[in-house]
C-alpha cells in the first residue's frame, strides 16, 4: 500500500503536465501588447487641468500632509489676475513627486480638495538614475487640449472668487 500511493499521485502530477502541454499559452507580447488595466488601478501620477486650461491644483501641500512616505513636495506661489495658474489664491509652484518613495497608497487623492492629483494607468515607469525618479509638475501635469489657452492666463479681475469648485454629487 505504500508504494502504490506514490505512483498513483506521480502518474497523476504527470497527467496534469500533460494535459497542460496542449493548452495554448497565455503569454502577452508585452511592448506590442499592453494588458488593460483594473478599474481600481493605481499607477502613474497625473495633475489635472479644468476645460478653459487653468490647473486643478491651488498649491494647498494636503497631499503633501496625507503621504505616509513623505513622496510630496509642493510650494505655492500667489496668483495675480496678470498671471493665473489656478483659479484661487495661490498655485503650485513647485510640485514633486519621488516615485522611489511613492507605495501608490491613493491617499494624495483622497486629500485632495479640487481633485487635482489623480493615480492614472500608467504603469510604464523606469529610471536608471535616483534623480529621474523625481517627477517634477512638468512631467505630472495633464496634457493641453485643442483650443486651450495655455497657462500662466491673464484674466479679468474678480472672476475667480472661489479656489475650490462647487462639487457635483457622485453619480455612481
Amino acid at each position: 500500500m505504500r508504494v502504490v500511493e506514490p505512483v498513483i499521485e506521480l502518474g497523476r502530477g504527470l497527467w496534469t503536465t500533460l494535459c497542460s502541454m496542449f493548452e495554448k499559452p497565455v503569454t502577452i507580447q508585452y511592448p506590442e501588447q499592453k494588458r488593460p488595466v483594473r478599474p481600481r488601478f493605481r499607477g502613474r501620477h497625473v495633475l489635472k487641468r479644468y476645460e478653459n486650461g487653468l490647473e486643478k491644483c491651488i498649491g494647498c501641500a494636503l497631499c503633501a500632509a496625507a503621504c505616509p512616505a513623505d513622496a510630496i513636495f509642493v510650494e505655492s506661489s500667489e496668483n495675480t489676475d496678470v498671471e493665473r495658474y489656478s483659479p484661487g489664491e495661490r498655485y503650485a509652484s513647485t510640485y514633486e513627486i519621488n516615485m522611489l518613495r511613492c507605495i501608490y497608497c491613493g491617499f494624495c487623492e483622497d486629500a485632495c480638495p479640487t481633485e487635482a492629483i489623480v493615480l492614472g494607468d500608467n504603469y510604464e515607469l523606469s529610471f536608471t538614475d535616483r534623480r529621474q525618479a523625481i517627477y517634477p509638475k512638468e512631467m505630472l501635469i495633464e496634457a493641453m487640449t485643442a483650443g486651450v489657452r495655455p497657462t500662466p492666463q491673464k484674466t479679468e479681475p474678480g472672476i475667480f472668487t472661489r479656489s475650490i469648485p462647487e462639487m457635483k454629487d457622485p453619480a455612481d
